[in-house]
């Protein structure tokens, strides 16, 4: 069969891409072998973050002694914040069907693999299309850890699936994901104990900006074994439910469950990217150019099977900038992109730009400003101070380089930065505002003015 356009996989670039080149008048064919929505929609951001909801309510409602609040002995109904999570999840990808019906792209569910220039085998037929867009996406990367293959362990999937709350939850990994389910399940009830290589938490931000972190995790009673090589991993002895991760040094760290959290890798095993003349990278994500083209005329990428920026918003600003491409409307390619991002661990950690270790790296010049969150009134009278501040500000022409925020709603905040930093603005712009009092924006705005050019008299 022959349309004008083949999307395979139903992630946050593909379903609107479909949707909005239906509505253009192109007959579309979208295929997905699993749900509509992708990972942030099936066990992404959707399931995350609602279950992260019902564990900051939980630690709220513990700690309110604090502000003065006395709310008795809380418990949490595990099965209940799993059920409330699939209903959510299940709303939004009622949601996508709805609105792909509604635009007329047809959809087919079953494994799409390509045999050849613009074709595609799915359910026992052959598609094909003069243009087709890849949104296959990624999964969680599994580590070459011996013994490893021999225990029940847990992904980000099958982590939220669970009926029963662990008693001790051990996290092989240290990034967004490891941190963000690490810190849930420990305001839920769970032991937990955080098992990373790296010397920090996240590592790939500033060392002060991790430490801010490391230091509420470790308030909150979750042990963080970092530095830490894993040997082997074995189930526990004499039977016992459990696993045990082997430390080099002699040491380990016992748990009931082992979640791996140690990365992600492109969805193109069993794509038939040769068949098409796909080229891929050494890791396996599909090689595009700056306009999402990849080696095979007319074929096309996006999402996390690019190899990144792997988030949810990057992924529909990569549908957004291919649509207006195709449509002649715009040059802009996905190098000309600003990309903030958050972990909405608590406190939230986020940014956008360089880091200042990047920008040393890179030689270039700047002047930098920190600030902790606790020196922001709202922080203060809502009891919310844990975290750091930072901007990174050109010398030259004022113009903001980056910025990165440990603190309440950190992820709300970054934008501001962002915003100026998209129109170009200079970091004068937030001195010279008039932040509301008191919130926490107007910490934003204290930050600013702690470098000496903005500084009052």
């Amino acid at each position: 069969m022959s349309q004008d356009v083949i999307v395979i996989g139903a992630g946050q670039a593909g379903v609107p891409l479909a949707r909005r080149l239906a509505a253009s008048g192109k007959q579309v064919l979208l295929v997905e072998r699993a749900e509509l929505g992708g990972t942030c929609v099936n066990t992404g951001c959707t399931p995350t973050k609602t279950m992260i909801a019902s564990a900051r309510a939980a630690h709220v409602a513990r700690t309110a002694t604090r502000l003065g609040v006395r709310a008795g002995p809380v418990t949490v109904d595990f099965p209940a914040v799993v059920a409330r999570k699939d209903a959510v999840v299940e709303r939004w990808r009622k949601g996508l069907r709805t609105g792909l019906e509604a635009a007329g792209v047809r959809v087919v569910r079953g494994h799409a693999r390509f045999a050849g220039e613009r074709t595609v085998e799915v359910g026992g037929a052959r598609e094909t299309a003069e243009l087709v867009v890849v949104n296959a996406g990624a999964r969680p990367v599994v580590p070459a850890v011996p013994g490893l293959d021999g225990v029940a362990w847990l992904d980000n999937r099958r982590v939220m699936e669970l009926r029963e709350l662990p008693a001790h939850l051990v996290v092989l990994g240290g990034g967004y994901i490891g941190c963000e389910l690490g810190q849930a399940f420990r305001r839920y009830g769970s032991q937990v104990t955080i098992v990373d290589h790296n010397p920090h938490l996240l590592p790939r931000e500033d060392e002060d900006v991790s430490a801010a972190l490391e230091g509420a995790f470790r308030a909150e009673g979750i042990a963080l074994e970092l530095s830490a090589e894993v040997e082997g991993v074995e189930g526990a002895p004499r039977g016992a439910p459990g696993v045990r991760l082997r430390l080099r040094g002699g040491r380990e760290v016992r748990g009931s469950h082992l979640l791996v959290a140690t990365g992600r890798r492109a969805n193109t095993d069993d794509l038939g990217c040769e068949a098409a003349g796909i080229a891929l990278d050494s890791r396996g994500f599909i090689r595009v150019d700056d306009r999402y083209r990849t080696s095979a005329p007319g074929v096309y990428a996006v999402g996390d099977v690019t190899g990144g920026p792997q988030f949810t918003h990057s992924s529909w600003d990569d549908h957004r900038l291919l649509l207006d491409l195709l449509a002649g409307r715009s040059e802009r390619g996905r190098s000309s992109r600003l990309v903030p991002y958050a972990v909405f661990t608590d406190p939230q950690v986020a940014g956008v730009g360089l880091s200042e270790k990047e920008a040393r790296a890179r030689g270039v010049a700047h002047e930098v400003a920190t600030m902790p969150f606790g020196h922001v009134a709202r922080a203060i009278e809502i009891d919310e101070t844990a975290g750091t501040m930072k901007v990174l500000v050109d010398p030259a022409t004022e113009r903001i380089l980056g910025a990165f925020l440990v603190g309440a709603e950190a992820g709300e905040l970054i934008h501001v930065f962002a915003a100026l930093m998209r129109a170009g603005a200079p970091a004068r712009v937030v001195a010279e505002a008039e932040f509301v009092h008191p919130t926490f924006a107007e910490g934003l705005q204290t930050l600013v003015m702690r470098l000496p050019r903005y500084a009052l008299g």
